[in-house]
């Protein structure tokens, strides 16, 4: 049991690696930030379309990876 879900955790963790690198840049919302854009303040962006699907996917993983690993301590220290 330990063993598979130790795969698991290795798996969802590669998953969860790519995922995180196919999301688009943010660089420009970084830039703004530094130089101060405050036109963007109080606009509120909705992700939409790939970003969406990929902010989703990523959570997904993240809660998935969080819940072996959770599990996997719970196994070994009982």
């Amino acid at each position: 049991m330990t063993n598979i879900l130790t795969i698991a955790l290795l798996v969802v963790g590669f998953f969860l690696i790519v995922a995180v690198m196919m999301q688009p840049s943010k660089q420009q919302d970084a830039l703004s930030a530094l130089s101060g854009g405050a036109a963007d303040l109080f606009t509120e962006r909705k992700s939409r379309g790939f970003e969406a699907v990929m902010r989703r996917v990523t959570s997904v993983l993240g809660a998935i990876w969080f819940i072996i690993a959770f599990i996997l301590m719970y196994l070994a220290a009982h």
